[in-house]
């Protein structure tokens, strides 16, 4: 028997070729199913679409509308990265000029509070490196 020739009596099924839907129609039934015009399976069908790709557009643009709003917030609660500030000349001053304040000044302290279950540890320390290691060590 020889299969090499093509038997031209069978029909070969369409050769299948991916729909295109433009972005209106996508909008459109993504917003059907997000106010819940019945279930989304129920909005698919009507479209004349597969549920599992119309819940893969829903979640996409869920995710797009996060990003979209998650940018707008950053972008009003980050401070610039520049502040002006404005300075003095000493220069300009008289010729008397007071002497400085002897200030004496407190460490800086940082403070870490550790809580696990029911119990509560917190100590106020220094801020140098010995204070850096002990956390790094505590944290880590």
């Amino acid at each position: 028997m020889d299969t090499s020739q093509s038997d031209t009596g069978v029909a070969r099924p369409p050769k299948r070729s991916w729909r295109r839907h433009s972005d209106e129609f996508k909008s459109r039934v993504i917003e059907l199913a997000r106010k819940g015009h019945g279930s989304v399976a129920a909005v698919a069908l009507a479209n004349g679409l597969n549920a599992n790709m119309l819940r893969r557009w829903v979640r996409e643009a869920e995710l797009a509308d996060a990003a979209a709003a998650g940018s707008r917030a950053r972008a009003l609660v980050n401070p610039p990265a520049f502040v002006p500030v404005a300075v003095t000349d000493v220069s300009d001053r008289s010729a008397t000029v007071a002497k400085p304040r002897e200030t004496a000044l407190a460490p800086a302290l940082v403070t870490v509070e550790i809580r696990r279950g029911a119990s509560s540890v917190s100590a106020s320390l220094p801020m140098d490196e010995r204070s850096a290691a002990w956390l790094r060590e505590v944290l880590a």
